[in-house]
């Protein structure tokens, strides 16, 4: 193993996920310089840009060993807003890290890149990451974007990236879906850590997720990396089933990886 990199730029710092890294990140080793839109509470030295700011950009990736990079639209939104930030952004965002150097990248890409894959039934194997990208809104579209941009920067400038699909990261599941999905915030720590100091990587695609039992993903290129998730999703099982049921049989939810996403599909045979 190659020794973790000591200092990394965390882009969008102020999201959610941005927000549980910022103090499960550290303990590995890691030095943490801070970037988002918007101010970062108790951060008076983060960086506030835009992803529009090719300037600012560069000076922010400056020197860096590594950078996570969770800023931009994290919802679905007009595919203007989607464009400019989580598209257009992102290109800025590599080309920074290209001009300045940077060896790697850890790009937060989402199951929904892949949200129109029917998810597998029990008994069925777990999908695989190298099954074709099935977006279910513009956000997963430019996600699906964000994976082929990284696959380019490998290609043509040898730029690695792990593009992490991830699931649902926070600190409890919320939904019957989620139960397949949780990526505990350990566990993201976990794999994020992984994907910082594994030699080698090229642009690796991984799943995000925990050792759920209810697991829809195959985690074994997460694995590789030198993942080993530690949490469970169905401790919260009962709970959760008891409070929402089971989706209603032919429903997106019930189909489709993406869920509710993909609510205005047609009804097509899988």
């Amino acid at each position: 193993m190659n020794p973790a990199p000591r200092t990394v730029l965390l882009t969008g710092a102020a999201g959610a996920i941005g927000t549980l890294m910022r103090e499960l990140l550290p303990p590995y080793g890691y030095r943490l310089r801070l970037l988002d839109m918007v101010p970062v509470p108790g951060a008076p030295d983060a960086i506030q840009a835009d992803l529009a700011d090719r300037e600012a950009l560069r000076e922010a990736v400056r020197g860096v060993d590594a950078v996570i990079h969770l800023a931009g639209i994290s919802l679905e939104a007009d595919f203007e807003k989607i464009l400019a930030a989580n598209i257009v952004g992102l290109q800025h965002l590599y080309e920074a890290v290209r001009e300045e150097g940077v060896p790697r990248v850890l790009f937060a890409s989402s199951n929904h890149a892949v949200g129109f894959t029917p998810r597998p039934r029990p008994g069925e194997p777990p999908l695989a990451v190298d099954i074709r990208h099935r977006p279910d809104t513009h956000y997963g579209l430019s996600k699906a974007f964000g994976e082929d941009l990284a696959q380019f920067y490998w290609d043509r400038h040898g730029v690695e990236t792990v593009s992490v699909r991830i699931g649902s990261c926070f600190p409890e599941p919320a939904t019957v879906r989620s139960l397949s999905l949780w990526l505990s915030p350990g566990d993201c720590a976990r794999l994020f850590h992984a994907a910082l100091s594994a030699p080698e990587v090229g642009h690796t695609v991984v799943y995000g997720s925990s050792a759920n039992t209810r697991e829809w993903w195959d985690l074994s290129s997460a694995r590789a990396l030198g993942y080993e998730p530690k949490d469970d999703s169905e401790m919260y099982a009962e709970k959760i089933i008891a409070e929402h049921g089971l989706p209603a049989p032919g429903s997106a939810v019930d189909r489709f990886m993406g869920g509710h996403f993909c609510e205005d599909a047609p009804r097509w045979p899988h």
